[in-house]
């Protein structure tokens, strides 16, 4: 019962205590009067306590409700959806040849690395490579939402502590995106857009062979999430890009030494289907000399057809990914999009890329993929490169805390660099066993892991010395060779 209530019947007995009191008062005289003072004055403190105690009702409830609403902040901000939030990707590790130096390896270690051709990474990384990811995220009276984000990346391949000469410190995202706006309606009422730095949100990749399906970045300004139909959604978006390092002839500034290119994208979603179109334009590429005759591409198109599956091809739980890419021009880099100015724009080139993941037991669990490409006149005229590879990694849940993984990975290459080029065709296979720590076993995605491992490595002589940029042929790296080494991976 509140004060108010009380304050009713109080008053109720005064009265009825001061109508049955006046026909005492003659006989009485000044003693009734004096009692009735007294009553009345104990009136008044009563009203008084009744008045203090809903007082502090009110603050309690104020107290509840400031105390709710900054409950409600900390949730937000602990779950990321408010606030400032902290995520990182880093890896770091030793690899070390069968003679105890140091030795070669990287995912695109072989002659078709450079052309995107990727094999496993399991036990083939010496590199450190640390991303750090800064967030804010604010919620308006109006429920509109900013996410304003930074992230720093370094990588360098040196063991040493101290790595300032060789690092490669770099922001490699400045941006904000704005969504749940008021003001957007119809087909933009879920829509968030977004201008500057970035990759882009809907990027997706293989990562046991640390290549992306796409990726697309740069600077620019984008939309996402666009409800053209009930089952079809798209993202628009420009970005821009710059190509550096060679001679460019511009009439505006003679000394140029760079060229912008530019790739718009429609990235259309139906369902489980992404079906992604870029057109790509770099002015004054074309004035290039390619020292070979060719001529660079000034423009280029590009297509991505994919599907996200949420089962392990049908076959069972899992999930698997798979993608057909095609480029002309430009475009013919289909996986890194705008960022070679190599190209001829004779170019063309088709890639594949299929991924998936299961359990092929309760603790073992498998993730196959297949990449593949094909491409011609890439950066000179008459040229044609082919790779394809099939990757493995297999792990055995053994404990809470320790798994063993295993990796196989085989590359066949043939690679033809044109008239006055060189010619190789051959294959790499990689083996690697890996001993596994863990805070918590669980599936492919769980880190931060600590890893041993052992790995042999075997390829044909043929590709021996075909490139000057690749470790084959060197003195202690001409196949049939052993490393073994140590790696942290970490991501959260």
């Amino acid at each position: 019962m509140n004060a108010a209530m009380l304050r009713t019947p109080l008053v109720a007995a005064v009265a009825v205590a001061s109508f049955a009191m006046s026909g005492l008062a003659s006989a009485q005289g000044t003693d009734i009067e004096q009692r009735l003072a007294d009553l009345e004055a104990r009136v008044a403190a009563a009203e008084a306590r009744a008045d203090a105690a809903e007082a502090r009702a009110a603050s309690v409830e104020d107290t509840v409700d400031a105390s709710e609403a900054r409950l409600d902040e900390v949730a937000r901000q602990a779950s990321g959806e408010e606030g400032f939030s902290f995520n990182a990707y880093a890896r770091s590790g030793l690899l070390i040849g069968e003679d105890g130096k140091s030795t070669s390896g990287s995912p695109y270690i072989t002659p078709a690395g450079g052309l995107g051709g990727a094999v496993g990474r399991l036990g083939n990384e010496p590199d450190t490579y640390a991303e750090a990811v800064l967030n804010y995220r604010q919620t308006y009276d109006n429920g509109a939402k900013a996410h304003y984000r930074t992230m720093i990346a370094d990588g360098v391949s040196t063991s040493n502590d101290w790595t300032a000469d060789e690092s490669k410190l770099n922001v490699r995202q400045v941006y904000a995106e704005l969504s749940d706006l008021p003001s957007f309606t119809g087909a933009f009422e879920n829509a968030s857009i977004w201008a500057g730095k970035r990759f882009d949100r809907d990027n997706f990749d293989i990562h046991w062979l640390d290549s992306d399906f796409i990726f697309l970045a740069g600077t620019g300004g984008g939309v996402y999430d666009v409800q053209l139909a009930d089952s079809w959604k798209a993202n628009f978006s420009l970005y821009g890009r710059s190509f550096t390092d060679f001679d460019v002839v511009s009439d505006v500034d003679p000394n140029a030494n760079d060229t912008d290119s530019f790739i718009y994208t429609v990235n259309n979603y139906f369902g489980n289907v992404q079906w992604m179109i870029n057109g790509l334009s770099a002015a004054d590429n074309d004035t290039r000399d390619l020292g070979n005759g060719a001529v660079a591409a000034d423009s280029g198109v590009h297509t991505m057809l994919a599907y996200h599956g949420d089962s392990f091809f049908g076959l069972g739980e899992g999930n698997f990914k798979a993608a057909l890419l095609h480029g002309q021009g430009l475009g013919a880099e289909v996986k890194g999009l705008g960022s070679d100015g190599d190209l001829t724009e004779d170019a063309s080139a088709t890639r594949l890329a299929v991924y998936g993941t299961t359990y092929l037991a309760p603790r073992w669990r498998i993730a196959p993929s297949v990449f593949a490409e094909t491409s011609k006149d890439r950066y000179d005229a008459g040229d044609e490169y082919t790779w394809a590879g099939l990757n493995v990694r297999l792990a055995n849940e053994l404990t809470e805390n320790f798994e063993m993984q295993y990796e196989a990975s085989y590359q066949h290459m043939d690679l033809d660099q044109g008239p006055a080029g060189n010619v190789a065709e051959g294959s790499y296979s990689r083996y690697t066993v890996a001993p596994t720590f863990k805070p918590q076993v669980g599936g492919f995605w769980q880190r931060p892991e600590i890893r041993l491992f052992a790995s042999y490595s075997d390829w044909d002589d043929d590709l021996n010395d075909y490139s000057a940029d690749d470790a084959f042929g060197e003195e202690g790296f001409t196949g049939s060779e052993w490393s073994f080494g140590v790696q942290t991976e970490v991501w959260f």
